[in-house]
């Protein structure tokens, strides 16, 4: 039983450090009006979503409606300026944390967290 766990939390390791480097580079090197501004913001929540899956691999079948109901927080923060009511100021954790509300980053979220929940509804669909 421990080792389909560890294996789970394995696969579940491997997408995040995989998308989590996905992202990195697209902040970096990706400098566009497509790819970074939606893409990276969809691939955001599977980040956040598989990281949540490494902790806990067969439990909350509905995940990734809290990964949005997180994200649409986050992105609220974004709108009341949390960054600076915060008194955040190193560059790499302000960019990670962004600094703009748009609709269209909420889209895109929702998209990332219909693609977690297809995944999941797969496999929890798979263990009844």
């Amino acid at each position: 039983m421990k080792s389909k766990l560890l294996k789970k939390r394995l696969i579940f390791l491997a997408v995040f450090v995989f998308l989590f480097f996905v992202e990195v580079l697209i902040a970096l090197y990706v400098h566009d009006d497509f790819i970074r501004p939606y893409v990276g913001d969809m691939i955001v929540t599977v980040v956040v979503w598989s990281f949540a899956r490494i902790v806990f691999p067969d439990k909350f079948r509905l995940m990734s409606l809290y990964v949005m109901i997180f994200a649409i927080l986050v992105e609220i923060g974004q709108y009341f300026n949390y960054v600076d009511i915060l008194g955040i100021t190193n560059p790499i954790l302000v960019t990670m944390m962004g600094t703009s509300f748009a609709w269209a980053d909420i889209a895109c979220y929702a998209v990332g967290c219909v693609i977690a929940a297809i995944f999941d509804i797969i496999r929890f669909r798979k263990k009844t």
